[in-house]
């Protein structure tokens, strides 16, 4: 076991002391419905964005640290030393879009129930923008000296592509040490690659210019996501040509073919329903919403939409097949890219997932064609490339008949083991955990995928899922104490 410092008992009744306080600093923050809006003059990601970075910049202030607002993109708060800078923290204020599906709570009212604080952010990433927020102030207050100076940087644009951190190293260079608590413990020094595209297609439907009316049940509008890193939790389909009995043995069907999801969407009350107007069915599928780096967490309601639609007699009819095409490419339940002919994995970063998060299909009247829309996110082991990974996918798409978008993948990361910052870090999760700890791989990508020596560090625990990025988001209380402690911890060993 690691060596007990002589300052932990001062940082633990510190930070104890002050836990009160961290949960409203969290609740203020949590309030503020920070989701990427429309850009306006000095708020370059929307007016909530900037609102929540002028919150942190009040807390770091009033914190008693240096702070530096680089025009709404992020706020930096220092707490300087001797020596130059050696350590960034990066954390984000920036939520993914919420739905109407809560139960414990509004998204953006938070709500302490036991020993969990609910709430959009709470653990993604507002709650450890906090706890390192009190590290720092921590350190600075029982006046624990560094000899080099830490920096605490919130974006808030980690959710829609990190033009933030873009903007900030144009005008930075990096530490020394980068980590960033927006993962999970005991540290993760592998990201995996990501391919993200949307695709196309489009044509006549039949009975239009394309020649006569063809029997069986038509769609007319598919839709299903909005968001291009999240499975879909919600999707809504309208069909034509159909009745009642089809629908429910439609459903006998589906619920047989995949029984243990059933049984998932049954606890969470989610299913199939529908409503007929105007000759036509508008069925509501509600599935389980979940990250895409995790899509086997979930149940997706794309998936299953087209997975439905194989068990009515559909019509033989250009726009049907399509989605007949796309359902074959990914079908309910496959995350690992086998339809795709692109499965794989190594030993460093695991296994490939893929999963299909936004699909629209849309019939026009006027001129009687259809349209289909869709965006897929892949996480590629590092042995991954634009030729076992980008091409094969390409070639299946355009088999299909979809156009898919332009672009290379984004490699993987990875930072050694043996480095100095990991190990240190381990240092600290072992203290605080009692337990060694050994580097993990992910699917997700963190703030510091784009850092040479930048790795993900907290403020989670794999086997407690937090909702991250789904319904009844929520950290729990004495994962966040504790990882104040741990930050505080680990920011004398790689400054002190």
């Amino acid at each position: 076991m690691i060596q007990q410092p002589e300052y932990k008992e001062q940082i633990d009744a510190w930070v104890d002391a002050h836990a009160g306080q961290m949960l409203e600093d969290l609740k203020a923050l949590v309030r503020i419905a920070s989701v990427k809006g429309e850009p306006k003059e000095g708020m370059p990601f929307g007016e909530m964005p900037a609102k929540a970075v002028g919150a942190m910049q009040e807390l770091m202030e009033r914190a008693g640290l240096r702070t530096t607002n680089y025009e709404n993109y992020c706020v930096a708060g220092d707490l300087d030393a001797e020596g130059e800078k050696a350590l960034d923290i990066l954390t984000h204020l920036d939520v993914v879009p919420v739905s109407d599906s809560w139960t414990k709570t509004r998204p953006f009212e938070p709500l302490i129930e036991g020993d969990r604080i609910y709430g959009r952010g709470t653990s993604d990433d507002k709650g450890p923008a906090i706890a390192a927020l009190y590290a720092i102030r921590c350190i600075r207050e029982l006046g624990l000296g560094l000899k080099r100076g830490v920096r605490l940087i919130c974006g808030c644009d980690e959710e829609s592509g990190s033009d933030d951190l873009a903007y900030y190293y144009s005008k930075e260079q990096e530490a020394l040490y980068t980590f960033s608590p927006d993962a999970d413990y005991p540290l993760i020094n592998v990201e995996k690659g990501r391919l993200e595209k949307s695709f196309r297609g489009q044509g006549l439907v039949a009975g239009g210019k394309a020649g006569g009316t063809p029997e069986g049940v038509r769609v007319r509008l598919l839709r299903a996501g909005d968001t291009m890193n999240i499975v879909p939790g919600l999707g809504t389909m309208t069909l034509s040509g159909v009745s009642e009995e089809m629908l429910r043995r439609a459903v006998n069907q589906l619920q047989e073919s995949f029984s243990d999801d059933w049984a998932k969407l049954a606890e969470a009350g989610g299913g199939i329903s529908w409503e007929r107007s105007e000759g036509a069915y508008t069925l509501t599928f509600s599935g389980i919403s979940s990250h895409a780096a995790h899509p086997m967490g979930g149940v997706s309601s794309l998936t299953m939409m087209l997975e439905f639609l194989k068990h009515l007699d559909l019509s033989d009819a250009p726009g049907e097949n399509l989605l007949l095409r796309i359902g074959k490419l990914w079908p309910h339940g496959d995350y690992d890219g086998k339809s795709l002919g692109i499965d794989c994995e190594d030993q460093e970063s695991g296994p490939l997932t893929m999963s299909l998060d936004i699909l629209c299909y849309e019939v026009s009247e006027d001129d009687l064609s259809y349209r289909v829309e869709g965006t897929f996110d892949c996480r590629a082991p590092l042995c991954c490339n634009d030729e076992n990974l980008t091409k094969k996918v390409r070639d299946a798409l355009t088999a299909a008949g979809l156009e898919m978008e332009e672009g290379a993948m984004i490699p993987g990361h990875y930072v050694s083991p043996d480095s100095d910052l990991i190990q240190k870090l381990l240092e600290s999760y072992e203290l605080y955990f009692g337990k060694k700890g050994t580097p993990l791989s992910t699917g997700g990508g963190t703030y510091v995928h784009e850092l040479e020596r930048g790795v993900a560090f907290g403020c989670a625990v794999p086997e407690v899922d937090n909702r991250m990025h789904g319904d009844d988001e929520f950290m729990e209380i004495p994962m966040l104490v504790r990882s104040a402690k741990i930050i505080a911890d680990a920011i004398l060993r790689l400054c002190g």
